[in-house]
């Protein structure tokens, strides 16, 4: 457990200065004080839960990806019967994994449940990387640059994040979706 502990500082620096993020810059994305991120990477505090969890959304990581044990396989399989869930703070979106930990694969997957009306909310997101979407079943509606784009059964949607998008369920019924995201490290 001390050797957990100890990798979670430099891990915390290592994916800062992989995003080219200052303290400061980290310290105001995660509204943690940048004397306290200062701290835990050099192993001087350890962060609380809930301070560890500040940090790993403003470093588009899961928690898990700080804590995880130096397990290296190559690969990962995901049964089916066992798809772990993905934390989503969206409401009306439920997420499946059907890929391994972020920490050690740039791409992400998951089975997407968007209930009816559901969106990604009032304005427009924009983070790096890029996002794959095909619908299994029903509708969505996907805006990039303010271009809608309106999908249904067996359509896919390819984008760039990096530009202001936003997503909605405009049907009446859930929508299912294989969604797929590319992180940049």
């Amino acid at each position: 457990m001390e050797d957990v502990i100890a990798a979670i500082g430099p891990k915390v620096r290592q994916l800062r200065r992989q995003k080219g993020l200052s303290l400061q810059q980290l310290a105001e994305r995660s509204g943690v004080s940048a004397a306290a991120i200062h701290k835990i990477e050099r192993n001087g505090m350890v962060p609380t839960i809930a301070t560890l969890m500040k940090l790993a959304q403003a470093l588009n990581r899961p928690v898990s990806y700080f804590v995880e044990e130096g397990r290296t396989a190559p690969a990962v399989m995901i049964p089916a019967g066992e798809r772990p869930g993905v934390f989503t703070s969206k409401r009306g979106l439920r997420l499946e994994g059907i890929s391994g930990p972020y920490g050690r694969f740039f791409l992400a997957g998951a089975v997407a449940t968007v209930e009816p009306g559901a969106d990604s909310g009032p304005r427009p997101m924009e983070h790096p990387g890029e996002e794959l979407v095909f619908v299994l079943d029903g509708r969505m509606e996907f805006e990039v640059e303010g271009e809608r784009h309106e999908l249904r059964r067996g359509d896919a949607f390819h984008f760039r994040t990096d530009r202001p998008h936003r997503w909605r369920n405009p049907g009446a019924r859930p929508a299912r979706l294989i969604w797929l995201a590319l992180r940049q490290p």
